[in-house]
């Protein structure tokens, strides 16, 4: 079956889909977050089948998230390293972090796992907000709108 791609939509929501593929994708990356660097690595953690991970480690580095480096020729064997693209996607990793600790355990109960500042020990809650003004975001505040740059652009190819 072919997969639906995403990567020409207007929307950012809809290109973010695009380059997170399946639901293998925040899982492998959220390991290379934890320090998994090498197929074994994520092997080791995962209970993934090795064609599948194979194929989303392929995909997560021709999409700019992973570098691959080879650290043995014979057989061939690879690194996995975040690249700046890849550190970039720990804002979406932490906002699924905050929803699933929320929204995915029966209520009055939470994940068995939590996030920490390695230096005080204290627990992180991540928070998306507006980083003009650093204001948590308001969903009742929000729409979408063509930018004016891109409306110049529909309306002269419209006219042409």
């Amino acid at each position: 079956m072919k997969r639906t791609r995403f990567d020409r939509d207007p929307c950012p929501i809809a290109r973010a889909t695009d380059v997170m593929g399946d639901w293998w994708t925040p899982i492998i990356m959220r390991e290379a977050f934890l320090g998994a660097s090498r197929f074994g690595d994520f092997v080791d953690r995962l209970d993934v089948p090795r064609a599948t991970l194979a194929k989303r480690l392929e995909r997560l580095v021709e999409d700019g998230l992973l570098s691959q480096t080879a650290y043995q020729d014979n057989p061939p064997r690879y690194e996995y390293r975040m690249t700046e693209k890849g550190f970039a996607f720990l804002d979406v990793l932490v906002a699924m972090w905050r929803w699933g600790s929320e929204w995915g355990w029966p209520e009055g109960r939470g994940p068995a796992v939590e996030l920490v500042d390695p230096v005080t020990g204290n627990e992180i809650i991540p928070q998306v907000v507006d980083v003009r003004t650093g204001e948590p975001i308001d969903p009742t505040r929000l729409r979408m709108q063509l930018k004016s740059s891109a409306k110049r652009r529909t309306v002269k190819a419209a006219e042409e």
